[in-house]
């Protein structure tokens, strides 16, 4: 009985001692059991996050799309406008080289136009007083006739300054031609002839400054014909009209000579 109680004894003192180890082990189960809820949860809240960001990125991924495409598109526009832009440049610049060609060219032409048709303009003219336009053709016959005149070819200066006459009548040249046609009769001796030429001028020109040396040659021209009577009306017309002339004071001196 004694044995019996002693056992008893130990056994409520081993009871006694296993009780809290007890505790101990269920306590770590439950803190594991937490633990791995926790972690259970931590995890599902970090696949549910990575789910929605692969959901979210697959749906910014479908909207960058047509951006992406848009913005591909737009690039190959700008690429194709640079691409346009220097070809209109390229194409300006020829232009521009085209049209600096032109323009020299155009120059050149019309100085040379110019240049040929300068000849052919109208000139103006300064002779016995008078001012006039003549065109270059006109000058040059005028002044060959004349030419020739003054180098004593009268045959050849009658024929040069009929044909003037006939062909430029209404040119200023026109008066200064009939005086110079009559000295060239004159000094061809066709007398008669450059009595009425000188008579045509004289009549049509009272007032040309070589009416008083017409006058003083058709004197001549009657003198070399032996009609002093006509010349000496002549040379007095000429010392009456003309009294303050070179031309007057020669007539008196042929007065005196004329018997």
């Amino acid at each position: 009985m004694r044995v019996l109680r002693l056992t008893l004894a130990a056994l409520a003192v081993g009871a006694a001692f296993m009780q809290p180890a007890r505790a101990g082990l269920f306590e770590d189960d439950e803190a594991r059991k937490a633990i791995l809820e926790l972690r259970n949860k931590v995890q599902a809240n970090e696949d549910a996050a990575k789910q929605r960001s692969d959901q979210l990125n697959a749906v910014i991924q479908e909207q960058l799309q047509p951006l992406r495409r848009s913005l591909l598109d737009l690039n190959g526009q700008i690429d194709a406008l640079r691409a346009e832009i220097a070809k209109l440049r390229g194409q300006n610049e020829q232009l521009a080289r085209d049209l600096a060609d032109t323009q020299r060219k155009l120059t050149d032409q019309s100085q040379s136009v110019e240049a040929r048709l300068k000849p052919l303009e109208p000139q103006k003219v300064s002779l016995d007083g008078r001012e006039f336009q003549v065109s270059p053709d006109e000058r040059n016959q005028y002044e060959a006739a004349i030419g020739l005149v003054r180098r004593g070819e009268f045959a050849d200066a009658v024929a040069a300054l009929n044909a003037f006459l006939k062909r430029y009548s209404a040119s200023g040249y026109t008066d200064s031609v009939r005086f110079w046609l009559g000295n060239a009769q004159y000094g061809k001796r066709d007398y008669k002839d450059a009595i009425a030429t000188f008579k045509g001028f004289i009549a049509g020109n009272p007032d040309h400054p070589r009416a008083a040396e017409a006058l003083l040659a058709l004197a001549n021209c009657q003198i070399e014909l032996k009609d002093n009577k006509s010349a000496r009306r002549s040379l007095e017309d000429l010392i009456k009209a003309y009294p303050s002339t070179e031309a007057a004071q020669a007539a008196k001196e042929r007065l005196r000579a004329i018997k």
